[in-house]
C-alpha cells in the first residue's frame, strides 16, 4: 500500500536494537550482548514511532513506491537508540567554577557546602533569576546534552528550595517541554537540601503542606508537569524518617518515587526505597548488600553516577555486585553545577573504566534500564516496532567507538533524531 513517512534510514552497517522481545529492563545474564541487526533498514512513521525494523533488502521490497520525508543513507555507519540520561540538575543561575578549584586544593563536597558554597550558593543565585533567564541557559544546555546523543533526559528542580523558586524552575522545565524535540521527565526536588533558617523539619512539613497541593493543583491545571519526587537523604541534609514522609507524600499525588540516596554515608537509603515501591534511587555509593538485594527484588533501578565519584574522589558506586546480584542498573550525567558533564558518551566510558562495567551494560544502562528508571521504557531505550523514532547515527562500523573513544562523540555522531526528526547533524 502507497503512503507517507517520516523517514528511512537505510543500509546501515549495525543497528543496535538493545532489546528486541518489549523486555522493559535488562539485567545480568541478558546483558552479555545486545540485539543487534547487521546490515538493516528502518522505517519512522510520521506519527514520530518506529513501524519497521529489519534486513535491508525486506524493508526495501516491503516499503518500494512509497514515500518518505527524508532519507538518509547509512552505509558503513551505526544506528543506535538515542540515549537516556536519568539523572540531571540543568536548571541554574551562578558560576561554579571556583569550587573546582577548591576541590582539587583538597576541599571537600561538604567544607564547600559549609562554607556558604555548593547548592546553597546556587540557590541564591537561581532565586534572584527570572524566569527568561533560566530558560535560555536551560535551553543551550539541552541543545549540548542533545548534540551528544541524548533524546530523553530527567531534570530536576531543587536550586529553589521556596516554593516560589521551585515552581518557577518547573515551569522553565515545562516551556523547554513544549519547544523542543528532546523528551523530558521532570522531578520535583525541593528537598535537595535544608533551606537557611528552617530545620529539616520544618522545611519537610513546607513541602508536605504547601509544595506538594500546589504541584498538584498546578499540574490539572497544565501549567506544569511533574513525573517525579527526589530527596537528598543524607546525614546532615534529611534523614531517613523526614525522607520517608515527603517520598510518601508525593507518591500519595501520584509522583514517581526518585531519589538520592546512599551518596556520602550509609543511609538504608537503598532498603527504604525498596520498601516505598521507589521507581529509581540515584548515586548509592555507600549502599548496603542488604539495599542492593532489597532494591532487586522489588525491580528498583539504581541510577548510578559515575562523573559525581569521579570528580568528588569518592568510592566508587559497586556497579559489578549490583549486576550480579540482578540490580537494574542505569546511568545518569548528573549535570549540575558540582559536575558538568553533558555528554552520555563520555559517563558510558568512565562506567566501564572506573565501575567495571562491560560496554554492553554500559549502553543497556544508558538506554533501556535509564528509561525504565523515569517509567518511560515501554516507549523509549530501545528500537522496536511501535516505540519512540529517537536514534543516533554514528560514523564507524561498530557501535562501540561511541563509548571507546573517551570524548570523541563530537567527531562520531553524524545525526541525532527525535521522533523521526532531524534535530542535529554534524
Amino acid at each position: 500500500m502507497a503512503g507517507g513517512h517520516r523517514l528511512l534510514l537505510e543500509n546501515a552497517r549495525q543497528v543496535v536494537l538493545v532489546c528486541a522481545r518489549g523486555e522493559r529492563f535488562l539485567t545480568g545474564a541478558e546483558l552479555r550482548s545486545l540485539a543487534v541487526l547487521e546490515g538493516a533498514s528502518l522505517v519512522v512513521g510520521t506519527d514520530g514511532l518506529i513501524k519497521a525494523i529489519g534486513p535491508a533488502d525486506a524493508i526495501q521490497r516491503q516499503f518500494s513506491g512509497e514515500t518518505f520525508e527524508e532519507r538518509i543513507d547509512c552505509s558503513g555507519k551505526c544506528i543506535l537508540p538515542g540515549l537516556v540520561d536519568a539523572h540531571t540538575h540543568p536548571v541554574w543561575a551562578g558560576e561554579r567554577v571556583h569550587e573546582f578549584a577548591m576541590k582539587l586544593a583538597g576541599a571537600s563536597y561538604m567544607d564547600i557546602h559549609q562554607a556558604g558554597g555548593g547548592i546553597n550558593f546556587t540557590v541564591e543565585c537561581t532565586r534572584h533569576a527570572s524566569e527568561e533567564e533560566l530558560l535560555g541557559s536551560f535551553q543551550q544546555r539541552l541543545l549540548c546534552m542533545m548534540r551528544a546523543g541524548t533524546t530523553l533526559v530527567e531534570c530536576k528542580s531543587g536550586y529553589g528550595l521556596n516554593l516560589q523558586t521551585e515552581l518557577k524552575m518547573l515551569r522553565v522545565i515545562a516551556r523547554a517541554q513544549r519547544k523542543l524535540d528532546i523528551s523530558i521527565s521532570a522531578t520535583y526536588c525541593g528537598a535537595h537540601s535544608v533551606p537557611k533558617g528552617k530545620t529539616a523539619a520544618e522545611a519537610a512539613d513546607d513541602i508536605v503542606n504547601n509544595h506538594l497541593p500546589k504541584l498538584k493543583e498546578l499540574g490539572r491545571s497544565g501549567e506544569i508537569h511533574v513525573d517525579n519526587i527526589d530527596v537528598f537523604c543524607e546525614k546532615g541534609v534529611f534523614d531517613l524518617d523526614t525522607t520517608r514522609r515527603i517520598l510518601q507524600s508525593g507518591k500519595d499525588i501520584g509522583l514517581q518515587i526518585n531519589f538520592h540516596g546512599d551518596e556520602l554515608h550509609p543511609m538504608k537509603a537503598a532498603e527504604l526505597g525498596a520498601e516505598l515501591g521507589a521507581q529509581a534511587i540515584s548515586h548509592l555509593e555507600e549502599v548496603s548488600d542488604e539495599g542492593i538485594a532489597a532494591m532487586a527484588t522489588a525491580r528498583c533501578a539504581a541510577v548510578l553516577l559515575p562523573t559525581t565519584a569521579y570528580i568528588l574522589r569518592l568510592k566508587q558506586p559497586r556497579a559489578r555486585k549490583m549486576l550480579d546480584e540482578g540490580v537494574i542498573v542505569a546511568l545518569g550525567s548528573d549535570f549540575n553545577p558540582n559536575a558538568y558533564c553533558f555528554s552520555m558518551p563520555m559517563v558510558m566510558h568512565l562506567a566501564c573504566v572506573n565501575m567495571k562495567m562491560s560496554m554492553p551494560e554500559a549502553l543497556a544502562a544508558a538506554t533501556i534500564n535509564a528509561a525504565y528508571a523515569l517509567g518511560k521504557s515501554h516507549i523509549h531505550g530501545s528500537l522496536e516496532v511501535g516505540k519512540q523514532g529517537d536514534f543516533l547515527i554514528i560514523n564507524s562500523s561498530r557501535w562501540e567507538h561511541l563509548i571507546y573513544q573517551f570524548g570523541g562523540h563530537h567527531e562520531l555522531i553524524e545525526y541525532v533524531i527525535a521522533k523521526g526528526k532531524v534535530i542535529y547533524k554534524k
